[in-house]
């Protein structure tokens, strides 16, 4: 099961998709793995680290990924449920921190969601909706944008699930065909 959560800054998707991992983890029991993109590079990203963590409670096992998401997924068990959260924070370090090209992130995004189903990993991904404002006025912000699209159209197509969170509230765009197992 592959859900895909978005949504604007501050929206309440990670709270949703906390909740979503949460359900699907009660039905299928193992591990409840958060696999961190962020870096407490400075005090606002800490202070919001440290706040999630507390929200989220003690009962989450988790995997910092700033750029190896595929690496950090292969220390999940079969059939545990993991948060990725967040898929935005995740392509911009992928391209300005070393990651790599354009293609080799769409390519890392693929092998994640392949191991995830081939494994029956249920895999909640996160990520922020940026398309919703003013156009960039620069080349570089552009490039980021259509990236971020590319992952975004890649991860709708794969995923079972495809929700939308707007002032807290989710829409689902696209539905699970299938039960949770």
């Amino acid at each position: 099961m592959i859900a895909f959560v978005s949504g604007g800054a501050r929206s309440g998707k990670s709270r949703h998709a906390e909740a979503l991992a949460r359900a699907y983890h009660a039905q299928r029991g193992g591990r409840l793995v958060y696999l961190a993109t962020a870096q407490a590079r400075d005090a606002e990203l800490s202070a919001r680290i440290d706040r999630h963590r507390r929200q989220r409670g003690d009962d989450w096992h988790t995997l910092e990924a700033p750029l190896y998401l595929d690496t950090a997924l292969a220390e999940v068990k079969r059939e545990e449920t993991v948060l990725l959260d967040c898929l935005t924070l995740w392509s911009s370090q992928w391209l300005y921190a070393g990651g790599g090209s354009d293609a080799g992130g769409e390519a890392m995004l693929t092998r994640v969601l392949d191991m995830a189903r081939e494994r029956r990993i249920a895999l909640v991904v996160v990520s922020n909706d940026l398309n919703e404002g003013l156009p960039p006025t620069d080349s570089e912000t552009w490039r980021y944008l259509a990236f971020l699209q590319r992952l975004h159209s890649l991860l709708a197509r794969k995923a079972d699930s495809v929700q939308e969170v707007i002032a807290g509230l989710p829409i689902e765009w696209k539905t699970a065909k299938e039960a949770i197992s």
